[in-house]
């Protein structure tokens, strides 16, 4: 019993985590606008790492990135100002887009 309540809490634990935790370190910089797409699939191939994510956030005139690591659950509210970047198992960045 003991052993199902400690998976449960650490369960719970993982759910409250951020989902902009994992992945490449990337400070956030300050933008001018509303993100936009276009010219981001560019990116798509090369490795996942804070240079990256930085020219990534100058390309795409968004305030916040969130990193989305395999398999890991986001939420699925729309911000107009942010940068959602999903990378596979190997870093390598599979997705950009707004939102």
């Amino acid at each position: 019993m003991r052993a199902i309540v400690a998976t449960l809490m650490v369960m719970s634990l993982a759910a409250c985590a951020r989902a902009d935790g994992p992945g490449p370190a990337t400070s956030p910089t300050a933008a001018e606008g509303p993100c936009k797409n276009d010219g981001l699939d560019r990116f798509v191939g090369q490795k996942a790492s804070a240079d990256v994510g930085a020219a990534l956030l100058k390309a795409s005139s968004a305030k916040t990135l969130r990193w989305g690591s395999p398999g890991m659950a986001m939420t699925m509210d729309y911000r107009a100002d942010r940068l959602t970047v999903s990378y596979d198992t190997a870093m390598a960045i599979t997705s950009a887009r707004c939102g």
